[in-house]
């Protein structure tokens, strides 16, 4: 738990812009709207969840994993994020290396979120209105912007892909920066360091992105 909450405090002040979209999708998952539709009509339920809670789950944190695990439960593919997470390897993974995987992968980001949704300060989250673009019929891209207290503005966009008539988040560029794509690159990494043992990389799955990168921002291929 101590490294997952080292990863977690490494990204306090953005990781919330993730859960944003997450939680707002999550309430209104089985609706067939289009992706832009569902999550400007539920930014208003999540600010009403957050607002003058923040000491209580501070002091509560195995409440808010568990509030967390469920909300993310119904709207992010965690198979589909992991499965490009772990890029070329993969293909040569046994099942029960990559079931261990999403598991260890779905963790990180619960303990991320959770620690996030209580430490970043912000005063308004808005989706930019006819930012839903389709390059295929069942793939969209959403875009958001989370504005702090101090004025800054941090753009998002969301990718989401659509199986069995349900909508779900696939990966999130923040502040330019390809966090799904940031996250692959680690994984491949860590492979290299641990000469393609698959089980050591597991074990020791600790993903980051330095809180001074995020804010710097990048462009889409980083």
């Amino acid at each position: 738990m101590a490294s997952r909450q080292f990863v977690a405090l490494r990204f306090k002040h953005l990781c919330t812009l993730l859960l944003a979209c997450f939680w707002c999708v999550t309430l209104t998952a089985q609706a067939q709207q289009d992706p832009q539709q569902l999550i400007e009509d539920n930014v208003a339920a999540l600010m009403k969840k957050l607002e003058g809670r923040k000491d209580y789950y501070a002091k509560h944190e195995e409440e808010l994993e568990s509030l967390v695990d469920e909300s993310l439960d119904d709207v992010a593919d965690f198979h589909y994020i992991a499965a490009s997470v772990m890029g070329r390897y993969f293909r040569i993974a046994t099942p029960e290396q990559r079931s261990r995987f999403v598991d260890v992968f779905r963790e990180t980001l619960i303990d991320t979120y959770a620690q996030g949704l209580v430490t970043f300060d912000y005063r308004d989250i808005r989706v930019l209105e006819g930012s839903d673009e389709r390059r295929y019929e069942n793939q969209a891209s959403v875009e958001m912007e989370v504005v702090s207290t101090n004025g800054e503005v941090y753009p998002v966009e969301y990718t989401l892909h659509k199986r069995e008539g349900e909508w779900s988040v696939i990966n999130v560029i923040v502040n330019g920066i390809n966090l799904g794509l940031t996250f692959r690159n680690q994984f491949d990494q860590a492979m290299r360091d641990n000469n393609r043992d698959i089980d050591a990389v597991i074990e020791g799955w600790t993903p980051s992105v330095a809180t001074e990168k995020l804010e710097k921002g990048g462009d889409d291929n980083q």
